[in-house]
């Protein structure tokens, strides 16, 4: 069996690589070997559906499902550190998509929002699941 192995590299400015969330990291995270990761990650598989998908005036990074049950999945990306603007884009996203599964993935949580996505899954609808990563 062939590897195709590199060497793994600290990027400290992730906008280096992806200059641009939507147009850049969007679409090189809802391809299928980057989903497939990410899927591993969360322990259950994620199918894309749409990126920059309408929630009505906006528009979330990624919708997409989960292939076994079909809750719809939202993913927000963000290259900088967690923050209260994008705390509430992934709940207007979540209500406007009514998704069961909530991802955001950022450069670095804060702990005030790690605390949010917590109190978020403690008090919720068991059905739905925030992740923040």
């Amino acid at each position: 069996m062939n590897y195709n192995l590199g060497k793994l590299e600290k990027i400290t400015n992730l906008r280096e690589v992806w200059k641009n969330e939507a147009t850049d990291f969007t679409k090189w995270l809802a391809k299928e070997n980057n989903i497939k990761l990410l899927s591993e990650e969360l322990g259950f598989n994620i199918t894309v559906d749409e990126t920059e998908a309408s929630t009505g005036r906006y528009n979330v990074d990624i919708k997409a499902h989960e292939e076994e049950t079909d809750k719809t999945i939202i993913i927000e990306n963000q290259l900088e550190s967690s923050n209260h603007e994008h705390l509430g884009k992934i709940i207007t996203y979540a209500s406007g998509l009514d998704a069961q599964v909530v991802v955001w993935i950022v450069k670095n949580a804060k702990e005030e929002h790690r605390s949010a996505i917590e109190w978020l899954n403690n008090n919720t609808n068991s059905d739905i699941n925030f992740f923040l990563i």
